[in-house]
């Protein structure tokens, strides 16, 4: 399995402003052009956060664990449309109310993304997508904090986790 190099992004200004496009493999290739994506922190009624494991073939921190889902804005897609879409193609889950945590830039060396986050509090079952991830499951909130920094998760997924739920309850709605 491999992602699709050609797929189009909007390259977006820091208010999401759309200026142009760019290809996957661009966007990703150390360019750093600032490209939308949306995240969703999805937890379960006890507190807990599921987790994706990602796949070894990813090219972008394979094998590790990161956001529930997360996935790139299309080119001409609206980020409420991107959220949906990503949402039932990893995890197979269409009835969910997204909560808006913020939006912000984040950098690596290969790439920039503005980054829509959200949670959802859900009680049914998730099915992760076989083709793009390698399952997930729900972590308490004392193991993901006993796991911070040891390279377990994604540095995204910590630099959220921190910003977002190291600050507010997760049960907050």
């Amino acid at each position: 399995m491999k992602d699709n190099c050609q797929e189009l992004f909007p390259i977006v200004e820091e208010d999401g402003t759309v200026t142009g496009s760019i290809t996957r493999g661009q966007a990703h290739n150390g360019s750093r052009a600032l490209h939308p994506v949306v995240h969703l922190h999805l937890f379960n009624l006890q507190g807990d956060l599921y987790l994706q494991h990602r796949p070894t073939w990813k090219e972008i921190q394979p094998d590790k664990w990161d956001t529930a889902c997360g996935g790139h804005v299309g080119y001409g897609e609206s980020i409420e449309h991107a959220l949906h879409r990503e949402v039932n193609e990893e995890l197979g889950i269409t009835d969910f109310q997204a909560i808006p945590l913020g939006i912000y830039v984040f950098e690596s060396t290969r790439e920039r993304e503005l980054v829509y986050a959200y949670k959802a509090v859900y009680q049914g079952n998730v099915h992760p997508s076989q083709e793009e991830l390698n399952g997930g499951r729900f972590f308490h909130p004392q193991e993901i904090q006993d796991a911070l920094g040891k390279s377990l998760f994604t540095p995204n997924f910590e630099d959220e986790y921190r910003r977002f739920f190291l600050q507010i309850p997760i049960n907050e709605k």
